[in-house]
């Protein structure tokens, strides 16, 4: 790819993949949602940057707590706040409160399609940023175990991509994932990642 930044930017200016793309990596999970379980918004990053002659992203591995999430590979990104005014600014603060990432030097180049986690009650919006270096990364301890660096060629290889049995509230489940260093990357982060890989496709076929 020789101008990622530039082409990405375009397509994603185009109609997205959505759910049809996202589905491909969901999760059959049956759990009813408490009926006073009040609708969230987030936001998420897809930080994109050059280390070692490849672009790469950056995953984060939560700490064990008290949520179905716990303990899962995600993007950096969390819950919206007032003071945030946008999701976009909730995506970046969020982003740099769990990775240490320096905000100013991140380009917001798009949005992914939105997706409702229905087991959380959450609303999510994915955005695409750029970096045009490897950030200065120091996560917080407290809600990060540790940050996951991989390679968008890894990310797009189809050998990396997936399936297992795990038991999710009771249940045997196949559940596809990506297989990013050896962690398990499954669920809503897996479904927003299957779109951006649908968008990537498009971009390489387009850049060869």
């Amino acid at each position: 790819m020789k101008d990622l930044k530039y082409f990405l930017e375009k397509e994603l200016g185009q109609p997205l993949p959505g759910s049809e793309a996202q589905l491909r990596m969901a999760t059959e999970v049956h759990r009813p949602v408490p009926a006073d379980l009040p609708l969230r918004n987030g936001g998420v990053l897809i930080l994109l940057y050059p280390h070692e002659g490849k672009w790469h992203i950056v995953f984060i591995k939560r700490t064990e707590y008290n949520s179905v999430h716990s303990g899962q590979v995600s993007f950096p990104g969390g819950m919206y706040e007032e003071k945030d005014g946008t999701l976009m600014n909730t995506a970046l603060r969020e982003a740099m409160e769990e990775t240490g990432l320096d905000i100013q030097e991140v380009k917001i180049v798009g949005m992914l399609s939105p997706l409702h986690i229905s087991v959380s009650n959450v609303h999510v919006q994915p955005f695409v940023g750029f970096a045009d270096e490897r950030p200065r990364f120091h996560h917080d301890p407290v809600e990060v175990q540790y940050l996951i660096e991989e390679s968008l060629d890894e990310l797009m290889n189809e050998t990396n991509h997936k399936i297992k049995n795990m038991s999710i509230f009771g249940r045997e489940v196949a559940v596809p994932y990506f297989d990013v260093k050896g962690e398990h990357v499954w669920g809503a982060t897996a479904m927003i990642l299957s779109e951006f890989a649908e968008i990537l496709k498009k971009v390489k076929s387009g850049d060869e």
